[in-house]
């Protein structure tokens, strides 16, 4: 879905991204580990298209974004990449759902539809009960999964995601990564994570190890990452409506039971 080909980039005379070739197929998590300065972060954001490489290319589903023009690299990016940072960078003056809701805005998505979506998202996150609240009323996690909704809004290719994790206690960063993993398994969602959390890396599909510069290997786990226990499962609103309509059937079979139960006693009392 995704090639890196060549990447080159410098700083002045410092040579930061030495040649880079890597491809990312659709539904994969992906980790990018490495020392500081290794050029994982600079990577990410060539990737993202927030910076430009000095030569080579990167291509979604054979578009090479590096020949896009300001304009219409910031309209590709807005369509279909989606990012979430180490510090959430939410707005503060917008509850969690404006803030959700604003990728979709600046698409041009109709504003019943983006707080349609945003509204479903935060939902799938578990914050619904959070949706008017602003960022300084939502604990670190709780940040962190608005954030992830906003990078969804527009239904991304791809999430980008540098340290995601690294401001986040335990408990919370167990969730998280669980989340994306949900992600993935339900609604096939591809990531691309910078990380120097051990725990995440070996949980992806792949690990690309960087180091002054070059990938300098590119490992696929043994098996494909099950999916973390720490947090509920994401339900796709399909299957969220079909279980509470099992629920409703269930509760309707346990009353007419308990109908039949009195009804049998109250018989053998008159009997």
């Amino acid at each position: 879905m995704i090639q890196i080909r060549d990447i080159k980039k410098s700083f002045g005379s410092l040579e930061v991204l030495k040649g880079i070739d890597l491809t990312i197929e659709k539904g994969e998590v992906v980790s990018i580990v490495g020392p500081s300065g290794a050029g994982k972060t600079t990577l990410l954001q060539i990737i993202g298209s927030l910076d430009r490489a000095d030569s080579g290319s990167v291509t979604f589903g054979g578009q090479d974004i590096t020949r896009l023009s300001q304009r219409k690299l910031a309209d590709f990016r807005n369509r279909h990449i989606g990012f979430v940072f180490q510090f959430h960078q939410l707005l503060p003056e917008f509850s969690a759902l404006e803030n959700v809701m604003i990728p979709a805005l600046i698409a041009g998505t109709p504003r019943r539809q983006a707080k349609e979506r945003a509204l479903h998202l935060l939902e799938l996150m578990g914050l619904e009960d959070r949706r008017d609240h602003k960022p300084a009323e939502l604990s670190g996690g709780e940040k962190q999964r608005v954030a992830v909704a906003r990078a969804l809004v527009n239904d991304p290719d791809v999430i980008l995601a540098d340290e995601p994790s690294g401001s986040l206690d335990t408990k919370n960063k167990t969730e998280l990564h669980s989340l994306f993993f949900n992600l993935r398994d339900k609604l096939g969602q591809t990531f691309v994570i910078v990380t120097h959390d051990e725990t995440l890396a070996a949980l992806t599909d792949r690990t690309i190890h960087m180091r002054d510069g070059q990938i300098v290997t590119d490992c696929e786990q043994p098996q494909a990452a099950d999916t973390p226990q720490d947090m509920p499962v994401v339900e796709t609103a399909a299957e969220g409506e079909e279980n509470q309509e099992e629920s409703r059937e269930e509760d309707r079979e346990e009353s007419s039971e308990k109908d039949r139960e009195n009804t049998i006693t109250e018989t053998e009392q008159t009997a």
